[in-house]
């Protein structure tokens, strides 16, 4: 999908949510590298998995992510033969069994969520790998003694050479004139060797190697010549302990490398999961909902939200800066804004008030919302034309619908409410903003030539195509017979396309065109104040004039400027506003249509299910009375009021009277045929296990393995 359009509608930010919402790297790691599919399959699969996964969490039955890291470079290095150190070996048990708990997982969830169940097939079995480096490594990653019977011989030499040591050092210590030549009464270890610290003055008295001299230079740390043959044999055992150690490594990375293109395909299905988990939890945390997709190139947005501004109004941390838009935010807050210290300096007490009154603190601002929009494409129109004032919400409405395609389009559930529409589109193409080019020294609207004209080339009847203010930077005439030639042109190719503009021949371009529609932002004469709300149908005014008024330009020049005005009007015939508002009353007429059309299908199809409810109910009530009538002694049945968890055996049938006599347990009852329940033992046949990567048992023993 085309690059320039997603990072013009800051996708990236939609992608630092989801990574926020991950639960370790490698989800991250599949967040930041989230791209929209055209190919509706993988959409819906896609989708599905989202849509398995919020369920599951809102019931409950999270997956636990605990000790999962990406460890691929580990596996890499393990796979050419490269030796792990001890802590990565622990790092690597830590993740292979927290594959193991996810593996689990997806086996007790997989009968109620199929899909997810599904990529159990991508996760292989690593017990044995597991078990051969538990039994090497503890939990802090030190090698055990017990990792082999040589490593364990070489540790008990080594400890018995060193209580050999440690005793003759106790008995020099012993020694009043050893005592009295040392810094402090003990002895203490440089490296692996035992040494005494003596003081400089003394440095003679004490036979023996200087192994190291402190910073001051008073110590110096000899090791003594009555321990110099023992410590010679204690550095050959660590010598023989750190090879053997090192073979130890070797043997449990071969492990690793033996198994590594089944681990590094289950760690892309974790990466996989992961990435499913956060797009659940960014689907929960902003109630949104899983798109339902179309095949006749039909957008219907209802109360659609723009993510990132619902973002930012949270504070979301996953969001460093705020967006940037032409126009302000559409949002509103739900209670005037007290205005700020900065903006509204005042002293701390008011001259008429005493000293002794505390000052009026203003109320807290309420959270800003963000104003929902309706939308559609596709159903009477493919290009919508946008007017209204700026401020309005123009170029955010672009956005809004631009960014959700793309959004469903990568497997993300959306912020719109039920009944909401979309298309799989082929390309989401956009023009927005200010796109002067200092580099190629272009100017706004040469950038902006630029960039239709690969629209144009691009686009396909299959396509969403967003401009903002067409026909701007030049001259209005020009700028005019332009923009409608780009729609004339985008009509016959046929993409579902939103424009805004401010040109007022343009206004107009929908009331001659069979595929075109207006639409507005809502403003409110009487406060000057944009709503944010998008009316299809109406065409928008600039308010210039009233805005201009309302910030005090001088009147001289307001009134001149409506006399201009009013002389351009006279001439004209304004028949375009009847036939403004008899669209709009078509339009309003529509929507009801559409709303009561919706109703009549939500009715049929529960009509349609009770219907097969009932039909079911009458299909096992005919499976149950021809199962009575075939009913022998010796049968076993169950006697509903009797219980369910009590079942019984037919001991008599007496088809004239239809009653039959029934043990259960010690006691005898006679019931009527009708109140029995056959118990037909049907033994299922045992489905094949999901297709698993190869078992990861160690396929050679340490005590087999070459030696270094």
């Amino acid at each position: 999908m085309d690059k320039h359009t997603l990072d013009i509608l800051e996708f990236d930010k939609v992608r630092a949510l989801v990574a926020a919402r991950a639960a370790c790297s490698l989800g991250k790691a599949a967040a930041h590298r989230l791209e929209p599919s055209v190919q509706p399959g993988e959409i819906h699969h896609q989708q599905a998995l989202t849509t398995e996964m919020t369920e599951a969490l809102r019931a409950g039955l999270r997956p636990a992510f605990g000790g999962l890291h990406d460890i691929r470079h580990l596996v890499r290095r393990a796979q050419v033969g490269g030796v792990l150190e001890a802590a990565e070996l622990a790092e690597t048990v830590e993740t292979l069994r927290a594959l193991g708990e996810l593996d689990r997982w997806l086996a007790r969830i997989g009968d109620q969520f199929p899909r997810l169940g599904g990529l159990r097939q991508g996760v292989g079995e690593f017990a044995g790998i597991v078990v051969a480096i538990e039994g090497c490594l503890d939990n802090r990653g030190t090698i055990l003694d017990t990792a082999s019977r040589r490593l364990s011989t070489i540790r008990r030499e080594i400890g018995q050479v060193e209580e050999r040591i440690q005793e003759t050092l106790r008995q020099m210590l012993r020694s009043p004139e050893i005592r009295r030549v040392l810094r402090f009464p003990n002895f203490t270890m440089v490296g692996h060797h035992y040494v005494l610290p003596v003081s400089k003055d003394h440095r003679g008295e004490v036979s023996g190697s200087v192994l190291r001299t402190s910073a001051s230079n008073e110590t110096v740390y000899i090791e003594p010549t009555a321990i110099g043959e023992r410590s010679a044999q204690l550095s050959f055992l660590r010598a023989r302990e750190a090879k053997e150690v090192r073979r130890i490594l070797r043997w449990l990375s071969a492990q690793v490398g033996m198994v590594a293109e089944s681990l590094l395909g289950t760690l892309e299905t974790m990466a996989e999961l992961d990435l499913i988990h956060a797009r659940a939890r960014l689907a929960v945390d902003y109630q949104m909902t899983a798109p339902h997709f179309n095949q006749e190139a039909r957008l219907v947005l209802r109360s659609a939200r723009h993510p990132l501004l619902e973002a930012l109004f949270r504070g979301d941390p996953a969001l460093a800066r705020p967006p940037e838009a032409k126009d302000p935010s559409p949002a509103r807050p739900e209670a005037p804004t007290a205005p700020s210290a900065e903006s509204s300096p005042s002293p701390a007490v008011e001259p008429d008030l005493p000293a002794s009154t505390p000052p009026v603190v203003p109320p807290p601002a309420q959270p800003r919302t963000v104003v929902p929009i309706d939308v559609n494409l596709g159903v009477r129109f493919h290009i919508l034309v946008v007017t209204g004032p700026n401020t309005g919400g123009k170029t955010v409405a672009l956005k809004t619908v631009g960014l959700l395609a793309i959004m469903a389009q990568s497997g993300l559930h959306v912020p719109v409410a039920e009944g909401s529409d979309f298309p799989v589109f082929d390309d989401v193409l956009a023009d927005i903003g200010d796109e002067q080019s200092l580099e190629q020294s272009l100017s706004t609207f040469s950038s902006h030539v630029r960039r239709i004209t690969e629209i144009l080339g691009k686009a396909t009847p299959r396509s969403l195509v967003l401009l903002d203010e067409l026909g701007a930077g030049t001259d209005p005439a020009d700028g005019a017979a332009l923009g409608r030639a780009i729609l004339d042109e985008l009509d016959r190719i046929g993409s579902r396309s939103i424009v805004t503009t401010h040109i007022g021949d343009l206004k107009t371009y929908a009331l001659s065109s069979p595929g075109a529609e207006n639409a507005a932002v809502e403003f409110d004469d009487e406060t000057l104040q944009p709503r944010y709300r998008l009316h299809i149908g109406d065409i928008g005014q600039s308010n210039a004039l009233k805005i201009a008024r309302h910030l005090h330009l001088p009147e001289p020049v307001i009134a001149r400027a409506e006399s201009y005005l009013a002389q351009r009007r006279s001439g004209g015939i304004p028949e375009w506003e009847v036939l403004q508002k008899l669209r709009k009353e078509a339009e309003d007429a529509r929507q009801a249509a559409l709303q009561a059309q919706a109703e009549a299908d939500r009715t049929r199809e529960a009509l349609a299910r009770r219907l097969a409810e009932l039909q079911d109910e009458t299909r096992q009530a005919d499976a149950v009375a021809e199962a009575r009538a075939r009913l022998q002694p010796g049968d076993r049945v169950v006697v509903p009021r009797l219980g369910y968890d009590r079942p019984g055996r037919i001991v008599k049938l007496d088809p004239r009277k239809k009653t039959a006599v029934v043990a259960i347990g010690h006691v005898t009852w006679n019931v009527a045929i009708d109140e029995l329940i056959p118990q037909t033992v049907r033994t299922p046949a045992a489905s094949a296990p999901a297709s698993k990567a190869p078992s990861a048992r160690p396929a050679i023993s340490l005590d087999e393995f070459d030696q270094e």
